[in-house]
C-alpha cells in the first residue's frame, strides 16, 4: 500500500486540484491524507470566522468520504489570510510528513501571485520535505529513511508557469470529484459564486445533477485532467517510479 500526502492552504483545494487523483489512489487501495495549513475561516461573504471554520471542517470530512480519502487534517488554529512560512509552522508540517511517512507528496507552487496563503503553503511544504530525513532536526517524529517523491499541483494562478510533467485522466472518478467539491457548499455554491457574480445562477443544493453541472461549467479548467509538475525538492524518482506511484498517469517529464 502506497501513502500519499496532499498539502494545501485551505479546505477545498486538495479536492479541486488533486481530488480525482486522490480518488483513483484510494480506489486502488492506497492511503491518502489531505492536510490544509489554515482553517479557511475568511472564505465567506456572510459567515463569521468561528462558525465558518467549524462548517468548513465538517465539509472537509464529507469531501473525504466522497473521495475515499483516509484522513483530513486541518491546522484549525491558523487563520485564513494569515499563513506565513515560519519556523514553527515548518516544524508542524515536518511532523505531519514524518507521521504519515508518505511515498508521494503533492503540494502547491511556492512562487507566483494569487492567494498569499497558497504560496506560503508551497514554501512550507518544500522546506519541510528538505528536513524530512535530517534526524537532528527534531519535531517529535522519527526522521524518514528517504525523502518522498514530490509533485506540484496547479492552482488558479499557477497554470501559466506550471509544467505538465504528469497528467492524470480523472474521468472514471469525475462524479466523486464533483461531489467532493459540492461537499464544500460554502465555497462552490456560496462564496465563490458571490465573488464571481453568479449567486443568481446557483442551483438548488438538493438538485445534485444540476450542482455538478454548475461546478463543471464554472470551474472547467480544474474539472478535466489533473496535471502535476515534478517539484524541485524531494527525491528524484527512478526510471518508471512515477508510474509505480501513479499507474493511471501519463508521464511527460523531460
Amino acid at each position: 500500500m502506497l501513502r500519499t500526502l496532499v498539502i494545501a492552504a485551505h479546505p477545498d483545494e486538495p479536492e479541486i486540484y488533486a481530488g480525482g487523483t486522490a480518488a483513483l489512489l484510494a480506489g486502488a487501495g492506497h492511503a491518502v491524507k489531505f492536510l490544509t495549513l489554515t482553517n479557511g475561516d475568511a472564505g465567506h461573504h456572510e459567515m463569521e470566522r468561528a462558525p465558518l471554520a467549524r462548517r468548513r471542517a465538517e465539509e472537509a470530512w464529507r469531501a473525504a468520504d466522497a473521495l475515499g480519502v483516509t484522513t483530513y487534517e486541518i491546522f484549525d488554529d491558523v487563520h485564513d489570510g494569515f499563513l506565513e512560512p515560519t519556523v514553527e509552522l515548518r516544524v508542524r508540517v515536518l511532523r505531519e510528513i514524518r507521521g504519515w511517512r508518505p511515498d508521494l507528496v503533492i503540494a502547491l507552487h511556492a512562487d507566483g501571485g494569487g492567494h498569499p496563503d497558497n504560496r506560503a503553503a508551497g514554501v512550507l511544504a518544500g522546506q519541510a520535505v528538505e528536513f524530512s530525513t535530517t534526524r537532528n532536526v527534531e519535531c517529535g517524529k522519527p526522521a524518514l529513511d528517504r525523502q518522498p517523491v514530490c509533485l506540484l499541483m496547479t492552482d488558479y494562478v499557477s497554470r501559466p508557469v506550471h509544467r505538465d510533467d504528469v497528467v492524470v485522466d480523472v474521468t472514471p472518478v469525475q462524479e466523486a470529484k464533483l461531489d467532493a467539491c459540492l461537499a464544500h457548499a460554502s465555497q462552490f455554491l456560496e462564496y465563490s459564486p458571490f465573488q464571481r457574480g453568479l449567486l443568481a445562477k446557483v442551483p438548488d443544493p438538493a438538485d445534485v445533477a444540476a450542482c455538478r453541472t454548475f461546478v463543471s461549467e464554472h470551474w472547467a479548467e480544474h474539472v478535466g485532467p489533473e496535471t502535476f509538475q515534478l517539484a524541485p525538492y524531494g527525491r528524484r524518482p527512478a526510471d518508471g517510479e512515477l508510474l509505480d506511484l501513479l499507474p493511471f498517469a501519463t508521464v511527460r517529464t523531460r
